[in-house]
C-alpha cells in the first residue's frame, strides 16, 4: 500500500518543510489540491455541497498555492517523495501552459511528478481563463492525448478537434514519461480513467461506498478490454485509520494507494511569528512520525 498525504489546508509557507518530514518518514507521495480562485459572486453550485445553499466546504480565504510552483519548492528539499494532484483542473488552463509547467516540474524533480487531472466544476474559473466550460470534458480527453505528444521532445505538434498546435519545440521535456491520472466523483471521471489512463483517485468514501465505486471502475475497464492492465486506485476513507482497514481495502478491493492526513484532529496551526511556526512544525512532525510508526510500518 502506498500512502499519499493530502496537503490541503496546510499553511502554504510550511508545505516544503512538511514535505521534507514526509520524505524522511517514508510516505510515498504528496497530493496537492489545485484550486484557482474563489469569486465573491460565486454562482456555480458545488457538486458535493455540505451546505444547503450549495457553498463549498472551504471558506473563501482558504489558500490554494499554485501546484507547480509548490512542487518545485517541495522537490528541492526531498529525495524520494512523489508529487501529484488531487486534482488539477487542466481544461481551465491553456494546453501549452499545462504542458510546459508539468514538463519543467518533472525535470526539476528528476521524474517524481505525475499529473492528476479533473474536469472541474466552477464555471467562473473557466470564464476568467478564457476557456470553454461547456466542452471541458471532451477537451480534457483530447488534452490527455495531446500532452503525451507535446512531452516527447524535439519537433512536436498536435492536430485535433479542440486543439491545433503547429510544429514546435518546447524544452525542457520530461526525461521519462509523465504518468497522467484522473480524479473525481462522477461517472465521466470513471469512464475517462478506464479508457485513457492508469490510475483513478477518489476521496471521501466509506468502505462500503468504495466497494460500489471500484465495482463501477472494474466494469468500465472490462468494457474497454483493460481488465488485465496494471491500474492504480487511490482512495481516501472516512473510517478511522487502522492497519486492518487498509489491509481490507488492498486485499478485497485492489486499492493500491491511500490518501491520508496524519495530523487530522491535532490542529498544528501557527499562532504567528517564529515561535508559533516552530511549534506548529513540531506538531506536524509528531503526527507524521506517529502515523508512520502505527500504520505505514505495518502495511
Amino acid at each position: 500500500m502506498k500512502f499519499w498525504c493530502s496537503t490541503a489546508l496546510v499553511s502554504s509557507a510550511q508545505l516544503p518543510e512538511v514535505a521534507h518530514m514526509l520524505d524522511e518518514a517514508g510516505y510515498h507521495g504528496a497530493l496537492l489540491s489545485g484550486g484557482i480562485i474563489y469569486p465573491k459572486d460565486l454562482r456555480t453550485p458545488y457538486p458535493y455541497p455540505p451546505h444547503p445553499d450549495g457553498r463549498p466546504s472551504w471558506v473563501p480565504e482558504t489558500a490554494w498555492p499554485d501546484s507547480w510552483v509548490l512542487i518545485g519548492a517541495m522537490a528541492a528539499v526531498t529525495e524520494r517523495l512523489q508529487f501529484s494532484n488531487n486534482v488539477y483542473i487542466a481544461p481551465a488552463r491553456p494546453l501549452l501552459q499545462v504542458a510546459r509547467q508539468v514538463a519543467t516540474a518533472s525535470v526539476l524533480s528528476c521524474g517524481r511528478v505525475s499529473l492528476g487531472l479533473g474536469a472541474g466544476w466552477m464555471r467562473e474559473e473557466f470564464d476568467l481563463y478564457g476557456q470553454d466550460f461547456d466542452n471541458r470534458g471532451p477537451r480534457l480527453d483530447e488534452m490527455i492525448q495531446a500532452l503525451r505528444e507535446l512531452w516527447l521532445g524535439g519537433w512536436v505538434e498536435w492536430h485535433g478537434k479542440y486543439y491545433e498546435i503547429p510544429s514546435l519545440t518546447m524544452e525542457p521535456h520530461p526525461e521519462s514519461r509523465v504518468p497522467i491520472y484522473c480524479g473525481g466523483h462522477s461517472e465521466a471521471a470513471v469512464k475517462r480513467a478506464a479508457r485513457y489512463l492508469r490510475r483513478l483517485d477518489r476521496q471521501g468514501l466509506h468502505l462500503e461506498a468504495a466497494v460500489h465505486y471500484i465495482g463501477k471502475l472494474n466494469r468500465r475497464l472490462a468494457e474497454y478490454g483493460r481488465e488485465d492492465d496494471p491500474f492504480e486506485i487511490i482512495i481516501g476513507l472516512y473510517e478511522a485509520p487502522s492497519v486492518d482497514l487498509y489491509q481490507r481495502a488492498e486485499e478485497e478491493l485492489g486499492v493500491t494507494g491511500m490518501l491520508c492526513l496524519p495530523w487530522a484532529g491535532t490542529k498544528p496551526v501557527s499562532s504567528g511569528g517564529p515561535a508559533g511556526r516552530e511549534e506548529a512544525s513540531e506538531r506536524y512532525r509528531a503526527a507524521i512520525n506517529r502515523f508512520a510508526e502505527q500504520i505505514l510500518s505495518k502495511c
